[in-house]
């Protein structure tokens, strides 16, 4: 059982269910994935598997380098790869370089946890980065959207570092713990998770089983 797989952001829409609930849904294009390389601790220190998404991808696109790496496994049009953590309680210690991980390993009602970056909003101030309150906009008053005090003056005579100032926004990596598996499509590798999934449309996604 693979701990996750790699995909990409399609889009939202919604689903009903049996008893005629209305449900939100993210749907993924998960896979098909091919193991790139297996590390064991004997090797590398730790035990992981390197999996990557299977997709057309021109030659020219891919360095020499890493061309070099996807040949050792037999991997071909693969630009997005991540590793995933095994450990021994999880039973997927048996997967080899050129092995491939399909979505039909989810099934509905299960957990994962989905990670993506998400989308760039540029530089952007307090009240939209931050939410800050900002200040009366009544007559008379000459503080909306300012920061207000940032710190002392005669001691320590500097900002401490992380105070929440303006600045650029978006483009962080982001988890969402828990979203439950609505419906997996084996036939075309679709995967629809119940809620809004990080990143913009096209975006490329990482699914884990959740871990909370």
């Amino acid at each position: 059982m693979s701990p996750g797989i790699l995909g990409k952001k399609i889009g939202m829409t919604q689903v009903f269910r049996p008893d005629g609930q209305v449900v939100p849904v993210t749907v993924l294009k998960a896979g098909p994935c091919v193991v790139v390389q297996r590390k064991t601790p004997a090797t590398d220190g730790y035990d992981a598997i390197q999996l990557g998404l299977m997709e057309f991808v021109k030659k020219t696109s891919i360095n020499k380098p890493q061309t070099g790496h996807l040949k050792k496994s037999g991997a071909e049009g693969v630009r997005f790869q991540r590793e995933f953590r095994l450990d021994d309680n999880s039973g997927n210690g048996d997967y080899k370089p050129g092995d491939r991980v399909l979505v039909d390993e989810f099934k509905p009602k299960e957990k994962v946890d989905v990670i993506g970056i998400s989308k760039g909003r540029g530089f952007a101030g307090l009240v939209k980065r931050h939410h800050f309150r900002g200040g009366d906009a009544t007559h008379g008053s000459m503080f909306h959207r300012a920061p207000g005090s940032i710190g002392a003056s005669s001691f320590p005579s500097r900002v401490f570092p992380g105070m929440r100032m303006s600045g650029h926004m978006g483009t962080a990596r982001v988890t969402v713990r828990n979203l439950e598996v609505v419906e997996v499509d084996a036939e075309d590798n679709v995967l629809l998770v119940k809620g809004a999934v990080p990143g913009p449309n096209g975006g490329y996604v990482i699914v884990r089983r959740s871990k909370r």
